[in-house]
């Protein structure tokens, strides 16, 4: 396996663009995203927790009601949430993109990210369709571009790997920068490969793998009305189609795995307003739920966070996050470390604080991506979350967010 350039459109048969249609105001921000698919697609998703859900994700759960989707069109700059004509607006598109391409509307995934609770004009859209469309070509950037809301960076990565003989390659593209929260965060994240797979164990794959990836990130603790992780496997590499467990259904994982992985890593050190990049790696634990746990509460803590920002040695902040985490842990068998580029300060050790360089400390949180190592020295699991430091910016961008 090796990571290549391309995003959505490394894998044989896709193509993408991202244009400015007018839903936003600056002119400079692409607005609007389409990725296509030659043939039609195995496709899965997995969709929000929150009881509020936007309409775009309850027409795609219909359109993907069958396994299968040859097109993604999302929009930013509006969530086309808790609108009258939601539902309508969001069908429209899906129309539309079809007629353009020359396929079903049923077989089109529609995605919708920005302010929640604003009408949804579908004229700007309508106007930049054929555009989109006839400038369709290997430009998974544009495509990345035109999915951001308050992110800084764009977040792509495609990896090649081998099934049966023959080279498969599976890329990703993702939003996401604040309103983010285990149990799926504010994200949008689109994903193509040309593995052939059947649809039933694509959403395996998918199901299974969030729950150590996108369901362990966290950013300010809010969970989105409109995340979704969309999956389209077109089977263009050749391979004998994937349609039950064993080594090449394994392999696909382990692909699948690298870029969701990467694409969480980008979330959580893209959060809004932040600074850096938080992984907190749990192990020792005596059951994974434990880990995952203890893992998450690390990331949440409102006060850690804060401590990282400030490159603040606080290792008590972490022991009470794990304290309050409600996991059954022995905490005076916990050791904790502070883990970046700069090397290493171990700062506690069986629950209980040890000396260490305050000096070599703010050295080592002073970096962009820091790990808080947790030791529960209780059993043989383990888990990891990824969060970001909490900044003076993370309340000014979301104080006038909607104005």
């Amino acid at each position: 396996m090796k990571i290549i350039d391309g995003g959505v459109c490394a894998a044989k048969g896709f193509m993408a663009n991202g244009i400015h249609c007018g839903i936003r105001k600056n002119k400079s921000k692409r607005d609007l995203s389409l990725i296509f698919s030659e043939k039609r697609a195995s496709a899965a998703a997995v969709y929000t927790t929150n009881l509020v859900k936007g309409a775009p994700l309850v027409v795609t759960k219909s359109h993907l009601s069958d396994g299968y989707a040859q097109a993604v069109i999302c929009n930013s700059g509006n969530a086309n949430t808790c609108n009258a004509n939601g539902i309508e607006i969001a069908e429209q598109m899906s129309e539309l993109t079809a007629k353009e391409l020359g396929i079903s509307a049923s077989d089109v995934v529609v995605a919708s990210t920005g302010v929640i609770g604003q009408p949804l004009d579908i004229t700007p859209i309508a106007g930049g369709i054929p555009e989109l469309v006839s400038g369709l070509g290997a430009h998974s950037d544009y495509a990345a571009e035109g999915i951001m809301t308050t992110d800084t960076v764009k977040k792509e990565i495609a990896v090649s790997f081998e099934i049966g003989g023959k080279e498969c390659k599976i890329g990703g593209i993702a939003k996401g920068s604040g309103m983010i929260h285990p149990n799926m965060a504010t994200m949008l994240v689109f994903i193509t490969t040309d593995c052939a797979i059947s649809s039933q164990m694509l959403r395996k794959a998918l199901s299974t793998d969030i729950q150590n990836t996108f369901n362990m990130v966290s950013v300010d603790g809010d969970t989105s009305t409109n995340d979704m992780v969309t999956i389209l496997a077109n089977g263009m590499a050749g391979n004998c189609e994937i349609v039950a467990d064993g080594d090449d259904f394994s392999e696909f994982m382990r692909a699948l795995n690298t870029v969701t992985v990467y694409l969480c890593k980008c979330i959580a050190g893209d959060g809004e307003g932040a600074t850096k990049m938080i992984e907190c790696r749990v192990d020792g634990a005596a059951s994974k739920s434990v880990a995952k746990t203890v893992a998450k509460a690390v990331i949440c803590s409102s006060l850690t966070k804060a401590a990282m920002f400030g490159a603040d040695a606080n290792w008590g902040r972490v022991l009470c996050a794990i304290g309050y985490s409600g996991a059954d842990v022995d905490v005076n068998k916990v050791d904790v470390s502070f883990i970046s580029n700069a090397g290493r300060v171990d700062v506690c050790k069986d629950g209980a604080g040890i000396e260490f360089s305050e000096d070599i400390a703010k050295k080592v949180l002073t970096e962009k991506e820091i790990m808080i190592a947790v030791s529960l020295n209780s059993g043989d699991f383990s888990a990891t979350a990824w969060g970001c430091d909490l900044t003076y910016d993370y309340v000014r961008i979301n104080g006038d967010y909607r104005t």
